[in-house]
């Protein structure tokens, strides 16, 4: 159930990439899979490389997952503009 809930709030986030200039590497797909693979490895690494069951979910849960998915999000970001700026 963890594993849910960390990429229900990564593609939460990851709505929000519409307000950013696509320099996303991949373009929007990229920030989408940037996001949610953001969100679930910080959510597998703070809890240990362990998926919390149904009865182990709380709201912290989802709490986990918002840094992971913004550093996936601005990984993402980084790789594609520099990529962009290389060929320019």
């Amino acid at each position: 159930m963890g594993a849910l809930v960390w990429t229900m709030v990564g593609i939460a986030i990851w709505h929000f990439t519409i307000f950013l200039p696509d320099r996303f590497w991949g373009g929007i797909i990229g920030a989408f899979l940037g996001a949610w693979a953001g969100a679930v490895l910080l959510g597998l690494l703070v809890n240990g490389f362990d998926v919390p069951g149904r009865d182990e979910t709380e709201l912290i849960t989802a709490l986990e997952a918002i840094p992971g998915a913004i550093l996936g999000i601005a990984a993402v970001y980084a790789w594609g503009a520099r990529r962009e700026s290389a060929t320019a």
